[in-house]
């Protein structure tokens, strides 16, 4: 990864806009994630460039991510959950405790096939 894609989490706007999904894919993708485990762990030090980055590559690969969110007060999970979609891109699939998953297509190859809107 080159420092120019790192600069790119640092930058929201600079990033591609959101993925908006319908309720059929949604649904469609939750049931996809009920089998994974979290890939990725945000910690005390919160949301960093280095966790920008793996989230980045794990989405590329994967498409759809597990992420266990370590902060204990409910209004923070929901903000680090909030900045970690913005920052990367993807789509909030579904946010339950202290997980949430998340989707964004890849850019290189396709690996989900998402239901017609």
């Amino acid at each position: 990864m080159t420092g120019h894609d790192t600069l790119r989490f640092l930058n929201p706007s600079a990033c591609c806009m959101p993925t908006q999904l319908t309720n059929a894919q949604i649904r469609f993708l939750r049931g996809q994630a009920h089998g994974l485990k979290a890939i990725l762990q945000v910690g005390g030090k919160g949301i960093t460039d280095a966790l920008l980055a793996e989230l980045d590559l794990a989405l590329e690969h994967h498409e759809l991510v597990k992420i266990k969110v370590g902060a204990e007060d409910r209004d923070q999970r929901f903000a680090l959950v909030d900045d970690l979609t913005k920052r990367s891109g993807a789509a909030l699939v579904q946010r339950i405790g202290h997980m949430a998953i998340l989707y964004r297509q890849s850019r290189e190859k396709r690996h989900i096939v998402l239901p017609r809107p």
